[in-house]
């Protein structure tokens, strides 16, 4: 059995948890490292960072070093906060607000990587004070017009912003958006929701289960029927005055890109699907290139017991294994590293695949190695009207999700939208 489960090791965890090397790789060796701090970096456009401030704060930290990272973005974050309040003091709103919007970011990636341990209380503090700097920007905001708000959810509430183009009470298209695996609705709103109310959309940005506030607050992790998040999120949307019942687009990001189509699937009040990148079969990422008994093995208990004890093992050393699959059992809602690939096995728009009705958009990268050949398996299965854009290496954005792109990505993604919502 130990044979099966190192060959299991090797080329299936070096593939989905892993990430090769990049030509992006930015001061650290460690893919994860690197893209993390490319991840930072890329906030800049939406006003989430300053080039100096990231590259500044990347050479301080000692790679593979969790703490290290925390600490060193935690003091950025709480150097900038200063700035802000000292800036909010003397009545300079404009800057005070940008201030706190790099602060909110980089307390976002100091959390990052204490995943390892959902209980470490420095997670709500420090994600706590991400949300409070985001809510200080744009409370000095006047134009546009962005609120929290919460949406009714079953017996609870879906934390989520709504942005308005400005407050003439006008209707607009309207651009529902939501973040996946590990993001936050602050850091979506960075990336990409500043884009969308300069090009006249409305905005909703909301966190679902598994994600920003409804995991860490109310510990509700990820559900594969995701329109039963979403209906509620189009019902709020079309109580608002603002909102164009004929123009409601949902952008997912990430493993977002499973679960807006998989809400389109279901929910036909949604004209437009974006996925970004778009997700086929989640399961398949972790165990296509395992051997035919793979499934078997993870159902045995004893051979469940050896792979888990090997990943345990490799996570002290792995940095980029250690946080994949600690956040993973976190947001999954289970406990060991075989449950949370076996409660992936849902997470596959095989049979629904033919329902989604509304133009989708998939979006692909060139060297997306989180959703290796799952964008085009998605485009291809797609029925409705459909159209594939592919970000390449030429034009330096084929990273995940055009990490470290933003600008090129949100350019070429919201004229097609423009052109078709």
């Amino acid at each position: 059995m130990k044979k099966v489960i190192g060959i299991i090791l090797l080329f299936v965890f070096s593939i989905f948890f892993v990430k090769e090397a990049s030509a992006m790789n930015i001061i650290f060796k460690d893919v994860q490292y690197s893209f993390q701090l490319l991840r930072a970096l890329g906030a800049a456009p939406g006003g989430g960072a300053d080039i100096g401030e990231c590259l500044k704060t990347g050479y301080r930290i000692k790679e593979g070093d969790d703490n290290s990272w925390y600490n060193e973005w935690s003091k950025t974050a709480k150097t900038v906060e200063s700035i802000g309040d000292e800036f909010a003091s003397q009545g300079h709103k404009i800057s005070a607000s940008e201030a706190y919007l790099r602060a909110s970011n980089y307390y976002r990636s100091a959390e990052f990587f204490l995943h390892v341990n959902p209980k470490d209380p420095r997670i709500m503090e420090t994600w706590g004070k991400s949300r409070d700097m985001f809510l200080k920007a744009i409370k000095l905001i006047d134009s546009p017009i962005i609120r929290p708000v919460n949406i009714p959810y079953e017996k609870t509430n879906l934390p989520a912003y709504l942005g308005l183009v400005d407050n003439s009470e006008k209707k607009r298209p309207l651009l529902i958006i939501q973040t996946g695996f590990d993001g936050t609705g602050e850091e979506l709103f960075q990336q990409t929701g500043f884009a969308a109310l300069k090009r006249g959309y409305n905005v909703l940005v909301f966190e679902g289960p598994g994600q920003g506030a409804m995991i860490r607050e109310q510990n509700i992790p990820f559900r594969y029927d995701w329109e039963k998040v979403v209906t509620p999120v189009v019902d709020f949307a079309l109580q608002q005055k603002e909102t164009d019942p004929n123009r409601i687009a949902l952008m997912g990001i990430s493993f977002g890109g499973y679960l807006a189509p998989r809400a389109a699937a279901f929910e036909h009040r949604i004209k437009i699907c974006i996925a970004n990148g778009g997700i086929y079969n989640f399961h398949e990422i972790m165990v296509k290139h395992g051997p035919k008994n793979f499934e078997e093995i993870l159902d045995d208990p004893d051979g469940s017991k050896e792979i888990d004890a090997e990943l345990y093992k490799e996570m002290k050393t792995n940095p980029g294994l250690r946080w994949s699959i600690s956040n993973g059992m976190w947001v999954f809602g289970v406990n060991s590293p075989t449950a949370f690939i076996k409660a992936t096995r849902p997470y596959t728009m095989e049979k629904v695949v033919s329902d989604i009705k509304c133009k989708m958009l998939i979006v692909d990268s060139q060297d997306d190695k989180d959703l290796p050949g799952q964008s085009i398996k998605l485009y291809n299965a797609l029925k409705c009207p459909k159209e594939y854009l592919l970000f390449t290496r030429e034009e330096g954005a084929e990273e995940h999700c055009q990490i470290g792109a933003s600008m090129i990505s949100n350019e070429r993604i919201y004229n097609w939208l423009d052109n078709n919502l």
